[in-house]
């Protein structure tokens, strides 16, 4: 993840530089784009609960700025405001499950969690119903990753978050933002699987999410917008595999994916930029050959 993180992060600076040539706030620009990348290295190299909830608010934090790079644009404000809004509703899920992982086994580091995941505990009693521990701090978790990963129900936000600058679509949707919640799952699987219950939710999750998040995609007209709801769909094949158990799968499918979305979101950028800044692929019919 280091690797796939620096390495990207490195090319949309690069990019950055001529994209953003012509506008006053660049150095503003790639302040933002150091910060996100700084918060993404923090969440990746963790090893406990609490420096990565430090990442994830971090690089929702940045998120929020980034979007709202061209603050004098209505709806650039009104995406960063409901990015900000949704992913909240995912960082409580993600607070609660760090708050009982840590009532239940006395510490945030992962590998003493890992290791006392297997011993036997009592379960909890919530509202007169019995609650497994581990399978509600799993699907608490889980919950975090799905406000983040943009699954069914909290994704409405990764589409509205293409008000952004192109650079900033290619960072949030490749390399840092959206597989912040993947990395997750799979960094606690050890945890997760104790839990079949949370796994099948999981599995569901993804699954609908991969189907729904595709079929929206072919009725846009917008092509950042088009390419945002296939990261959506991407992104449920790499939760449905976590669902399954086949972690190690879901993160050789975010790193492939990482490197080709970047690549398509920066593609996409160099043709709205030929095109006048015109993004409704209706109109983009006779494209000369370095655009097709």
């Amino acid at each position: 993840m280091l690797i796939v993180v620096t390495f990207i992060s490195s090319l949309v600076h690069l990019y950055s530089i001529s994209y953003m040539s012509e506008d006053p706030h660049s150095p503003r620009f790639m302040c933002y784009l150091s910060i996100f990348t700084f918060f993404m290295l923090m969440l990746v190299t963790g090893d406990n609960f609490l420096q990565l909830f430090l990442g994830w608010e971090g690089v929702g934090l940045a998120s929020y700025l980034l979007i709202h790079f061209w603050f004098t644009r209505l709806q650039a404000d009104k995406a960063a405001i409901k990015a900000m809004l949704v992913n909240r509703v995912g960082d409580f899920g993600l607070a609660l499950g760090i708050f009982g992982c840590f009532t239940l086994f006395q510490t945030v580091d992962f590998s003493t969690i890992f290791a006392c995941a297997s011993a036997p505990r009592n379960e909890w009693i919530f509202c007169n119903m019995r609650l497994n521990a581990i399978t509600l701090i799993c699907i608490l978790l889980f919950i975090g990753a799905v406000g983040k990963s943009a699954q069914i129900g909290l994704h409405t936000w990764l589409p509205d978050a293409m008000e952004g600058p192109t650079p900033v679509s290619a960072l949030i949707h490749a390399a840092t933002m959206v597989t912040a919640g993947v990395f997750m799952i799979a960094r606690c699987s050890p945890l997760f699987e104790y839990s079949p219950t949370a796994l099948i939710v999981i599995t569901f999750a993804g699954a609908m999410t991969s189907f729904l998040a595709a079929t929206t995609g072919i009725l846009q007209n917008d092509l950042k917008r088009v390419i945002a709801y296939s990261t959506c769909s991407q992104l449920g094949y790499m939760i449905f595999a976590c669902g399954i158990s086949n972690y190690s799968v879901s993160v050789f499918h975010l790193m492939n994916h990482a490197f080709f979305k970047a690549l398509l979101f920066l593609s996409a950028g160099s043709v709205i930029h030929a095109m006048s800044d015109e993004q409704d692929m209706r109109k983009m019919g006779g494209l000369p050959p370095p655009f097709l």
